[in-house]
């Protein structure tokens, strides 16, 4: 395996960065999870551009352009002979001291791309659906950190992941502090009830998926289906017709189950079906070229 660090194509065992980096030290840092599909990288402008807007966000300066980024992710893919995977792009603040002030890191930032094969769940899930619970972790406020900056620090997101690990099932739904659905630790949330498709809003703690707007895209432009982001509680959960997760590692998974609760008739609903159809279709057909 090739990773890219800094400008270079390094192996596995070379790729390092210092302990006093401070993406190690406190997860002061951003990063993208991206897909390839078909020789083709799957939305990428609209993940950079989010990478960019959580740099922004965070005071970080990327140190290279956004072409310059797309190249060097690219380059990375090409290097490992990969025309479909999971793109890791990660950049940290770079070495400072022991202390808090991002001032007083003297290096440039860090930039790491790792592209190798990824599967989230077992290909089952995909065709019976899984089953989720819901944590106990709540949500980070949005007030406090937008979910909107994708940052290294994920610590919130895998205290609820080790609950659903704990009980069993793939995955877990995390309620904002009071008490509405924000999304899952690694997920946007969908349901479907009565023919309208529902999401919750960023407001609520959720981020705004690259899948999650493909998917609301295809629900209206494919299947002309009327879709709102509104606030949602786990009766909202319990009561659907259908639900399903997507994520750009998860793709598009059906949920048949919530905190013991059979979710319509306990199988993949036909819209869930259609959509994941449809999702596979357009992720084989659209993206950026590796070449």
């Amino acid at each position: 395996m090739k990773i890219y660090l800094d400008g270079k194509l390094v192996s596995k065992e070379e790729a390092k960065v210092s302990v006093f980096d401070h993406g190690l030290l406190y997860g002061d840092g951003i990063f993208e999870g991206i897909r390839a599909y078909n020789g083709r990288v799957f939305r990428l402008k609209e993940h950079l551009d989010r990478l960019w807007d959580s740099a922004r966000a965070i005071n970080l300066t990327i140190p290279i352009t956004k072409n310059e980024m797309e190249k060097a992710l690219i380059k990375t893919l090409i290097a490992n002979k990969l025309t479909e995977g999971y793109i890791r792009l990660i950049v940290t603040r770079g070495v400072g001291d022991l202390g808090l002030d991002p001032k007083k890191c003297t290096e440039p930032p860090s930039i790491i791309i790792i592209a190798d094969k990824i599967t989230l769940y077992p290909e089952e899930l995909y065709e019976k659906g899984g089953e989720i619970i819901t944590a106990s972790t709540r949500r980070i406020r949005p007030d406090a950190l937008s979910p909107n900056v994708k940052s290294l620090n994920y610590l919130n997101n895998i205290m609820a992941k080790m609950e659903a690990t704990r009980a069993g099932v793939m995955e877990a739904i995390m309620l904002n502090s009071e008490g509405y659905v924000a999304e899952c630790t690694g997920d946007n949330i969908f349901i479907v009830k009565n023919g309208v498709l529902f999401t919750p809003p960023s407001s609520e703690g959720a981020l705004i998926g690259i899948t999650r707007d493909a998917v609301i895209e295809l629900a209206k432009n494919k299947l002309k289906m009327s879709v709102r982001e509104e606030r949602m509680t786990s009766y909202n959960i319990y009561t659907a017709d259908e639900c399903f997760l997507t994520g750009t590692a998860a793709e598009v998974i059906p949920v048949v189950c919530a905190d013991s609760r059979s979710i319509g008739d306990g199988k993949p609903g036909k819209i869930t079906t259609k959509l994941i159809k449809e999702f596979k279709s357009l992720t084989r057909l659209t993206g950026v070229p590796i070449k």
